[in-house]
Formats: structure tokens, C-alpha cells, sequence
């Protein structure tokens, strides 16, 4: 789906950083932003713009399989998948 405007997810995901978030296994993680790297705060991962624009041509998401080629494919997941970032594009 790379007709998502990558810039309008992306300042959805800075504006929700600090918010908590839940993986598809039900694990709470929250996450900070800093220029384009996301830093998950429950594991020594991060992942860039450029990721989530990678992402994006699999939204919408079942489960992790079509991200595992991916950094953080479950922390992908959980940001792409979450209504607050998604809304109504996928």
C-alpha cells in the first residue's frame, strides 16, 4: 500500500511517542523519537523513517509475518496496527 503519505504516519508516531502501546502478544512498551530513529524502550531496538516507510506497502497487517524482514517486525506491528496511528488509512 505505497499510496500511505509516509510524513502523515510519521508525525502520528511522533505525536504519540511516550504513549504506551501493545504488541500482538499483549506485551506494554512505549517509545521516543528522536530526528527519523524510533528507540522502543523495552528492548535495545530501534528503527528508522525509512522502516516505516518499508512498512508501509504491507499495511494492513494480520500479524508480523509480512514485516520479519524488517527491524523490530513486532514493535512494527504494534505502532502500524494501533488505531491512534493508523485512524482510517488501512
Amino acid at each position: 500500500m505505497s499510496s500511505v503519505n509516509i510524513d502523515l504516519v510519521w508525525k502520528r508516531i511522533c505525536d504519540n511517542a511516550g504513549n504506551e502501546f501493545k504488541q500482538i502478544r499483549g506485551k506494554i512498551f512505549t517509545y521516543s523519537v528522536s530526528q527519523n530513529t524510533v528507540y522502543l524502550n523495552s528492548t535495545n531496538r530501534s528503527f528508522t523513517k525509512n522502516t516505516i516507510k518499508r512498512a508501509l506497502e504491507f499495511v494492513p497487517l494480520t500479524n508480523t509475518l509480512p514485516v520479519q524482514h524488517l527491524q523490530a517486525p513486532s514493535y512494527l506491528y504494534a505502532i502500524l496496527m494501533d488505531d491512534r496511528i493508523r485512524e482510517s488509512l488501512w
